[in-house]
């Protein structure tokens, strides 16, 4: 039986599980817009929680694929999480340095769970509360030793382009949109070039940074209920959730999990793909949209 863990845990309950040589293993998943010139690798080796490792989502990925960080193979996901020194048996505990206090560490939640790993939780509040409470950071870094990591993917929770435009008649499932609502809308500009933003038919916004409090903490339950519940979501029934592509998406996953719903797909491709590929009558958008 593959072992479960609590979804988010505490800067303190981590600081406590550090003293303890326990079989847990802390990952900087950061990643980061091209536009905010920030360099996550460059950041983690400056500055980090004491034994984390870096986890690429660059590297961890389809390299095959024209698509940004689109997910790796079975394979390849076993090699490099192996390679960080994760077992079936090793807790996971990921974070990021983002402002917002989660941005690319849900992507990498979702990503261990879809390869079979329930050992996986979120430091809630990131690396950017772990500092406001006055916990330890470094610059020191000892490669982990590899150990043997088997991955099973969970097809069912992935859905491609084809699966999306199927949808679009037979609405077996929720779609809902991550980015912020100027790009959904159509209005405020997408952060790739030759991608206009705009919207998939019958989906539904909500903005990643709506689950996180000002202080860059996930919600209490009852509130993320209620902001799914305001937007028009229906926890009974399933979702699809997607971005631009596909990062900061899993925020949406992982407030949908702590709502009793821990069965969110995504729509790998997102809103990147659908843009390239779909007739300008599914873009649908307040601004330009997509001309032939």
């Amino acid at each position: 039986m593959a072992l479960q863990a609590k979804t988010l845990v505490t800067s303190k309950w981590l600081a406590d599980a550090l003293k303890v040589q326990g079989k847990m293993r802390i990952l900087d998943t950061s990643w980061f817009l091209p536009k905010l010139r920030r360099n996550a690798k460059s950041e983690f080796k400056k500055k980090h929680i004491p034994g984390a490792a870096f986890f690429d989502i660059d590297q961890c990925c389809d390299k095959t694929s024209p698509l940004d960080h689109m997910l790796p193979s079975e394979r390849n996901f076993a090699d490099y999480v192996g390679n960080l020194g994760i077992e079936h048996d090793t807790h996971v505990v990921l974070y990021d340095a983002s402002q917002f206090g989660a941005f690319s560490a849900p992507r990498v939640w979702w990503m261990f769970r879809v390869f079979g790993h329930s050992a996986v939780s979120l430091l809630n509040g990131g690396l950017r509360n772990w500092e406001l409470e006055g916990l330890p950071v470094s610059d020191q870094y000892v490669k982990p030793s590899p150990s043997e990591f088997k991955a099973s993917l969970n097809r069912s929770w992935i859905k491609t382009y084809e699966d999306i435009l199927d949808n679009l008649d037979t609405k077996r499932f929720q779609v809902v949109d991550a980015r912020p609502a100027g790009r959904f809308r159509g209005l405020e500009p997408e952060p790739r070039d030759n991608t206009e933003p705009g919207h998939i038919p019958g989906s539904i916004n909500v903005p990643f940074h709506s689950f996180l409090s000002t202080s860059g903490h996930f919600l209490p339950k009852e509130q993320l209920q209620g902001l799914f519940a305001r937007a028009g979501v229906d926890l009974s029934l399933p979702i699809c959730v997607l971005c631009g592509s596909t990062v900061t998406a899993c925020n949406v996953a992982l407030a949908a999990h702590e709502c009793g719903h821990p069965d969110v797909s995504v729509y790998d491709g997102g809103w990147s793909e659908w843009y390239t590929r779909a007739v300008p009558e599914n873009v649908i958008s307040e601004g330009r949209g997509k001309h032939l």
